[in-house]
């Protein structure tokens, strides 16, 4: 449970009673949760879609269902279910209308479920519904070697584009097996590193760090280009903590300079995508499931940990240089 705003002292195991689910609910036991960017964003008090504290964190889950609510006829006890919570994924147990829950097939690993839940949904969602980029067109993705960039990457080769990975120099082997060219994001500008390769820049560039590095990518973009930011990694002060400031800056550029170069800025955000309509999520997952099960797509994940270690993995995510998805799984 997220007790405070803080740093990773203030998650507190804590127990709560078990409740049964009302009309049109499930309860399901959790075999597997993630952790991410977004859990951190909410510790620190910083996340628009997080409860009033306390509450417990955790933004994907899957589990099975354990009880069934009155009215719920599309889900039987024992299904493996997924879901993107928001929050309360870090729990044994979880209860949630039933509509939130997409069943799982059978034969794919939890963990590798579970990184499909934000991360690839998110990456998906970005290319196709936002960008709506071709086959056979050009994108460039900074934080490349994060588990939105990992997927992102590996996304569109599946699709035919060819794709450069913005990422330090040690993690250029990475963005290589990934099917991407590496773009060096540390030693000078990453619009200047990307034009030394394609003159006249990219078709579409996704920015999953703001801020700062939203000005860039509109650079690194083609006049005609899109830009869409899905994240503010890059936008975040020495605590780690996002600024506002540096957030403000990379919406103005977003929606103001892009447009007066003459190319399109886009923001996408996969938790207002699923407040406003949640079917397109549900029927990507179902899209990334069966990428899965013919192992067109094989999920980086970084750490398998405890079910309930919490801390670790947000210790681990402030230390940087994170490869994929952190899981944590019922049973180690």
């Amino acid at each position: 449970m997220l007790t405070a705003k803080g740093g990773p002292e203030v998650l507190v195991e804590t127990d709560l009673p078990v409740t049964e689910p009302a009309g049109g609910e499930i309860r399901v036991a959790v075999r597997a949760t993630g952790a991410g960017a977004t859990d951190l964003m909410m510790r620190r008090g910083r996340y628009r879609f997080a409860p009033p504290l306390p509450f417990v964190p955790g933004y994907e889950a899957v589990g099975d269902v354990e009880a069934v609510g009155p009215g719920v006829t599309d889900l039987r006890i024992g299904d493996r279910v997924a879901a993107l919570t928001v929050h309360g994924g870090y729990a044994e147990k979880l209860v949630r209308p039933a509509g939130d829950f997409v069943r799982v097939p059978d034969g794919l690993d939890d963990a590798d479920v579970v990184a499909l839940i934000l991360n690839y949904t998110t990456a998906y969602q970005a290319i196709h519904r936002t960008a709506a980029i071709r086959s056979g067109q050009t994108a460039l993705v900074t934080g490349a070697s994060g588990g939105v960039g990992t997927a992102m990457l590996e996304l569109l080769a599946v699709h035919g584009v060819r794709s450069f990975g913005a990422a330090s120099a040690a993690r250029h082997e990475l963005v290589r097996s990934l099917g991407a060219q590496p773009i060096d994001s540390r030693g000078g500008d990453i619009a200047d590193n990307l034009r030394a390769v394609v003159s006249a820049g990219v078709d579409v560039t996704f920015d999953g760090l703001g801020g700062r590095f939203v000005g860039p990518c509109i650079r690194a973009t083609r006049r005609g280009g899109t830009v869409v930011a899905y994240g503010f990694s890059g936008a975040a002060r020495p605590d780690g903590t996002p600024s506002t400031a540096a957030m403000l800056r990379g919406a103005a550029s977003l929606f103001v300079r892009a447009p007066l170069t003459g190319r399109r800025g886009r923001f996408y955000g996969i938790s207002l995508q699923y407040r406003k309509d949640p079917r397109p999520f549900r029927a990507d997952l179902q899209t990334l499931f069966g990428l899965l099960a013919r192992g067109a797509i094989r999920p980086r994940i970084a750490a398998r940990l405890p079910l309930l270690a919490a801390r670790r993995a947000h210790e681990l995510l402030e230390r940087g240089g994170v490869e994929g998805k952190i899981v944590h799984l019922a049973g180690l």
